[in-house]
């Protein structure tokens, strides 16, 4: 979205392959805030995000009235609280239902994202081992769709609504269905978690989230082109 208006103030430091900021995108585009978008060199990283992140160094940082704020996550929840007058809401409000939020949130963030990690980075039986770790952590979420009381029967993660899980596991799934076509592996089995399927689908096609999903081309000739890198790496003793 181009800036406009007093949120001219609002900026967002990131890259077009990266989850973490695809998550980040989808929460600004959910609620509506406009923002100028910086297209960062990861390979030789701006001083704006080496002042604005000097900790970590990295992707994605939300700069909001020249105050910067990072990790994909803590921007949401950021956003979703300083624009607390607009919808979607994307925490509940009940405070053990964002207990929950948080404890799944946490989850995609502790355990399915190194796996997919180890997917994209893996050659041969690392790989393998790495899809089949990936395969479990996907069916643990499509058990919580159909026992959780806070998801069960409902569209979302969040409910009737996309809500912070939801963007939590959304962000990842363009870089998932890329990363299946580039390493010949199915990670989201439809017939496996029919739940969790038809919610990716649901997900993929809603507003706000379709006009900010990278192009898949794009995504996957990074994902081919970085693993031949890998491959020609020295392997580790």
């Amino acid at each position: 979205m181009e800036a406009c208006g007093e949120e001219v103030q609002v900026k967002l430091l990131g890259g077009s392959t990266s989850p973490y900021v695809l998550r980040v995108r989808i929460a600004l585009a959910l609620k509506g805030i406009h923002y100028e978008y910086i297209e960062e060199n990861t390979q030789n990283k701006s001083e704006l995000l080496l002042k604005s992140n000097p900790v970590h160094k990295k992707i994605p940082v939300l700069i909001h009235n020249g105050k910067p704020v990072c990790e994909s996550m803590i921007i949401v929840q950021y956003i979703d609280e300083t624009w607390d007058t607009r919808a979607p809401f994307l925490m509940p409000k009940d405070p053990y239902d964002r207990a929950i939020a948080r404890f799944w949130a946490a989850f995609i963030d502790d355990k399915l994202l190194p796996c997919i990690r180890a997917v994209f980075r893996g050659l041969g039986e690392q790989c393998q081992k790495a899809v089949e770790d990936t395969v479990a952590n996907f069916l643990i979420l499509e058990e919580a769709l159909r026992t959780n009381l806070c998801f069960s029967g409902k569209a979302y993660f969040g409910g009737d609504g996309i809500g912070f899980v939801d963007i939590a596991l959304g962000g990842t799934l363009a870089f998932v269905r890329a990363l299946e076509k580039g390493t010949d592996s199915v990670l989201i089995d439809a017939e496996q978690m029919p739940l969790l399927s038809a919610w990716m689908d649901r997900f993929c096609e809603a507003d706000g989230v379709k006009e900010v999903m990278p192009d898949p081309v794009k995504l996957l000739e990074f994902i081919c082109a970085t693993r031949v890198k890998f491959a020609s790496l020295p392997a580790a003793n």
